[in-house]
C-alpha cells in the first residue's frame, strides 16, 4: 500500500479490521469503532490518518461526509489474500466424505455436494461436471417414440446418463435402431468419445455410406448430437434462499433479476468457466461479477477446478454476497474439492 513497511503492516492490520466490521454489521466504520476494537494501542486521530490514506489508495470510500467507510472491492480483495489457511474440523471433514462416498453416480455427487456447501456456508452451493472428450462410452440405445421421432441415451463409463428426443429424415422402424445400437456398442463401447468422434467421421465420409442404410441412419442419429450428449455439462445449485436476507440489503426487484439470472443454466456456466477456468488446485477468488451481468456486481464467487480421471472437470463453489464469511467458505471449498479428488483417485 505505501512504501514504509510499518505502516504497511499497520494499513493492513487497520484494512483488516475496517472489512471484518463492515462484514458484521454492513455499515460504515468510523475510526472510533476501530479504536474501540482495542489491541492496537493507536489512538482515533491515528487511525483516521491512515483511512484518509487507505481512501486516496482506493481501498475505501466515504458515502457522506460525516459518515465513517466502507471497504471496496480493492480492500475485500486484499483482506481475502491474507487471510491464513483453516482447517475444517476432523468431524465434519469425516461426515462430508462420507456423505459424498454414499453418492451412487456423478449426478448424485454433483447434488450431495450443492447441498453441503450451501449447508455448510449459508451461502449459494454450485456444483457441475464439465465432461471432456476424454470420457469413455458405456453403451447407447435407442428407443423409437413415433414413425420418426427416436429417444437417444448415452450412458458413459462414469454412470452419466443423457438423453435426447430428436427427429429421423424418414421412418425407422425399432429393430432397425436395434442394429444401429448394436454397431455402436459393439464397436466403440470403451472407447474414448473424442476416438469415436473421428472414427465415424472417417466411416461415415466414405462413398459406401450413401448405399448403406445402417450407416445412413447412424448419420442421422450422429449429425442430431448423438456423441455431444455425452459431453452436455450438469450443474446442480442450492441455497438461492439464503440471499433472501436483510442483511443482503436486495430490494424486491433486484433479487428477481438475481435469481432470474442464476436459473439460467448457460449463464452458470458462463460464470464458473470466466472466473474458475484457470483454478487447478488452487481456490479462485472473483468479488464482484458485475463484469458477467449486472445484478451479480455485489456478489463474490469462492470456487475450484478439479480433474477427474474419468475425463470430466468438476466444478465446486460459493456465491454469496460480498459480505460474506471468507475464511469458512475459502476452506469448505478447498476440503469438498479435495474430498471430491480423493474419493475419484
Amino acid at each position: 500500500m505505501t512504501g514504509r513497511s510499518q505502516f504497511d503492516h499497520r494499513s493492513q492490520a487497520i484494512l483488516q479490521s475496517i472489512v471484518e466490521a463492515y462484514i458484521d454489521t454492513g455499515e460504515p466504520v468510523a475510526s472510533r469503532t476501530i479504536a474501540r476494537a482495542g489491541g492496537r494501542q493507536l489512538s482515533p486521530a491515528t487511525i483516521r490518518n491512515v483511512m484518509a490514506d487507505l481512501c486516496d489508495e482506493g481501498y475505501l470510500s466515504q458515502p457522506h461526509t460525516s459518515a465513517g467507510r466502507v471497504p471496496t472491492i480493492k480492500a475485500f480483495r486484499a483482506y481475502v489474500n491474507s487471510l491464513p489457511p483453516r482447517r475444517l474440523g476432523a468431524i465434519e471433514m469425516q461426515r462430508m466424505r462420507t456423505e459424498l462416498r454414499a453418492t451412487d453416480s456423478m449426478g448424485e455427487r454433483l447434488e450431495k455436494t450443492s447441498h453441503l456447501l450451501t449447508e455448510m456456508t449459508r451461502n449459494v452451493g454450485i456444483a457441475a461436471a464439465i465432461p471432456t472428450d476424454t470420457q469413455t462410452l458405456a453403451k447407447v440405445e435407442f428407443l423409437l417414440l413415433s414413425d420418426t421421432r427416436v429417444l437417444m441415451v448415452v450412458e458413459t463409463r462414469d454412470r452419466i446418463v443423457r438423453n435426447r428426443v430428436v427427429a429421423m429424415d424418414s421412418a425407422i422402424s425399432q429393430d432397425e435402431l436395434n442394429t444401429v445400437r448394436n454397431f455402436v456398442n459393439g464397436h466403440y463401447s470403451g472407447w474414448t468419445l473424442g476416438a469415436i468422434r473421428q472414427d465415424l467421421r472417417a466411416r461415415l465420409a466414405e462413398d459406401r455410406a450413401a448405399y448403406d442404410t445402417l450407416l445412413c441412419q447412424l448419420q442421422t442419429l450422429y449429425r442430431s448430437g448423438l456423441l455431444d450428449l455425452g459431453l452436455t455439462p450438469e450443474v446442480h445449485f442450492e441455497g438461492t434462499s439464503n440471499l433472501v436476507s436483510p442483511d443482503m440489503e436486495f430490494n424486491r426487484d433486484r433479487l428477481r433479476e438475481i435469481f432470474r439470472t442464476l436459473e439460467e443454466k448457460q449463464r452458470l456456466l458462463e460464470l464458473l468457466d470466466r472466473f474458475l477456468e484457470q483454478s487447478r488446485k488452487d481456490v479462485a477468488i472473483q468479488i464482484g461479477l458485475g463484469e458477467l451481468h449486472p445484478s451479480l456486481q455485489d456478489l463474490s464467487l469462492i470456487g475450484v477446478t478439479v480433474s477427474l480421471p474419468n475425463g470430466i472437470s468438476t466444478r465446486v463453489a460459493v456465491l454469496g454476497p460480498i459480505r460474506m464469511n471468507y475464511g469458512q467458505v475459502l476452506s469448505t471449498v478447498y476440503h469438498v474439492g479435495e474430498a471430491i479428488q480423493s474419493l475419484s483417485a
